[in-house]
């Protein structure tokens, strides 16, 4: 995993470490100078209006290094807050911004001294707290964080959105809403995870300041995350000697008279991965629709109204010649089809991917999954039902997944804006959530995505980042050919369209 998420505790041990290697003073003037950058992109120097509200610590003092490092063409105001121990750093980067005159005024103390340190400005910058932020926010700093508003104006948040948990992604209701934030050394897991997602803006700009890689690595690192140029070097590549079976050859157990579409859209988010062999088993009263739509996948029909065991034999040995199991999509949810489920579950070793129905049939029988290589792929709803404690609320998303997979063994993916997968190690937040994918049948793509990639020989974990992460770049590439009315199959179309090595 390319991109570092680390946690407010992890990344003071690597700050600290890079410190005592080159200085805290020479790292702040690397962030003031990576900040600065961005800023010069957002606002040309043609005499552009830049104003900073910055807090006591040094989240503060990069304010002060990055309009040190800007241009004397910018008009440069910094409304500070005294420090009341200024740290070394940020004295430097304070002596460093008032020789390349730099106004400094006093911090605004209200609502309407908020707004009129902002009048005019073209870009505004948040260094009230960063990291440092603990909630409930203070309320000396409550009216300078409200006026910070990517409503009102393009604001740039240093390293997090003050009012943050830079942690958790929990917000305070005074949090500062950024346009883009410019993060330093490595991403936090805050920045995201919802709530706090909606708080960093359209961008996410992770910037080095001076921490090796080696520094960043050392940490006990309790999340992390994928990157295009990752993302192009892990997904399976075919041998020059594959045939069709060797590439890729996935199960897809899915569909039913009332979800026909499921099937079709699994099968196809499949083939779109890369498998070079998809079958499709569904009841005899589906497989007629699935035809018409599925051209270069084979379809098995079962006869819907056999005893479950005769259906479990016969779809057990058509899995004999397959690499993975994708089941779920569309089945029925009457009992005699969980009993199908459950028993093919338990008949195979093969990698599964289950999802939607599946998902209903297993939430009483998890123990049946111990041991087994199984990603679930659940949304909040459905994750309610399996977890069996009920909804989740805002805050939670971590902290439920961790306890599910502690107590059940299997890997789990769960569905949203900020899809996380865990598997008892570090948890992975997906970066490239997009709500293009919003719509009916696009949590069947990924089904077939990832039962693609278990068929091609990745890890159930891997598998699911990797899965994860493809679906929503392919989300985003059918957005932007179609900014209104995505429906899954642009999503499976863009699944070899979108450039693997995107960022996201």
């Amino acid at each position: 995993m390319i991109y570092y998420v680390l946690t407010p505790e992890e990344m003071r041990d690597a700050d600290a470490a890079a410190g005592a290697r080159i200085g805290r003073e020479a790292l702040m003037r690397n962030a003031g100078r990576a900040v600065a950058e961005r800023v010069r992109k957002r606002v040309p120097p043609d005499g552009g209006r830049i104003v900073a509200f910055a807090g006591p610590g040094d989240n503060g003092g990069d304010a002060f290094a990055t309009f040190a490092a800007l241009e004397s063409e910018y008009e440069r105001i910094i409304y500070a807050d005294p420090a009341p121990k200024t740290s070394p750093a940020r004295k430097a980067a304070e002596s460093a911004a008032s020789a390349a005159g730099v106004r400094v005024e006093k911090l605004p103390e209200n609502a309407d001294e908020s707004a009129a340190a902002l009048r005019g400005a073209d870009l505004a910058v948040d260094a009230l707290f960063g990291t440092g932020s603990r909630l409930p926010l203070g309320d000396r700093y409550r009216a300078p964080a409200k006026a910070l508003d990517a409503r009102s104006l393009p604001v740039l948040a240093i390293d997090v959105p003050t009012g943050v948990d830079a942690a958790t992604g929990a917000v305070d209701d005074a949090a500062v809403r950024a346009t883009l934030t410019v993060t330093l050394g490595a991403l936090k897991p805050g920045l995201l995870l919802m709530p706090a997602r909606e708080h960093a803006g359209n961008s996410i700009y992770c910037e080095e300041i001076g921490i090796t890689e080696e520094e960043l690595a050392a940490r006990a690192r309790t999340f992390c995350a994928l990157d295009g140029a990752e993302l192009k070097r892990l997904i399976p590549r075919r041998a020059m000697e594959s045939d069709k079976r060797r590439a890729g050859a996935p199960l897809v157990i899915a569909g039913s008279r009332q979800f026909p579409g499921a099937a079709v859209l699994c099968a196809l988010g499949a083939a779109r991965a890369g498998a070079g062999y998809v079958t499709v088993v569904t009841p005899s009263s589906t497989a007629h629709a699935l035809r018409m739509h599925l051209i270069e996948q084979v379809v098995v029909e079962i006869d819907g109204a056999a005893p479950a065991q005769e259906l479990i034999e016969e779809i057990l040995d058509v899995s004999r010649r397959s690499s993975a199991l994708a089941i779920g999509p569309g089945l029925a949810l009457e009992e005699r089809m969980g009993e199908v489920v459950r028993g093919v579950i338990a008949g195979t070793e093969l990698p599964i991917v289950a999802d939607a129905s599946a998902l209903f049939h297993l939430s009483k029988h998890l123990e049946e999954l111990r041991g087994k290589r199984v990603v679930l792929t659940p949304h909040a709803g459905e994750f309610a039902r399996l977890s069996g404690k009920g909804t989740i609320v805002t805050g939670e998303r971590v902290s439920r997944l961790r306890e599910f997979v502690a107590r059940t063994g299997v890997t789990t993916l769960l569905k949203g804006l900020d899809t996380l997968v865990y598997a008892g190690a570090k948890m992975y937040i997906n970066t490239t959530g997009t709500n293009a994918l919003a719509t009916a049948g696009t949590g069947d793509v990924l089904t077939g995505v990832i039962g693609t990639l278990l068929s091609q020989g990745l890890s159930p974990f891997d598998a699911a980042c990797i899965g994860a992460y493809w679906h929503g770049l392919a989300g985003k590439h059918a957005a932007r050919i179609r900014p209104r009315g995505v429906i899954a199959r642009d999503v499976i179309d863009a699944l070899a369209a979108s450039d693997l090595s995107s960022r996201a």
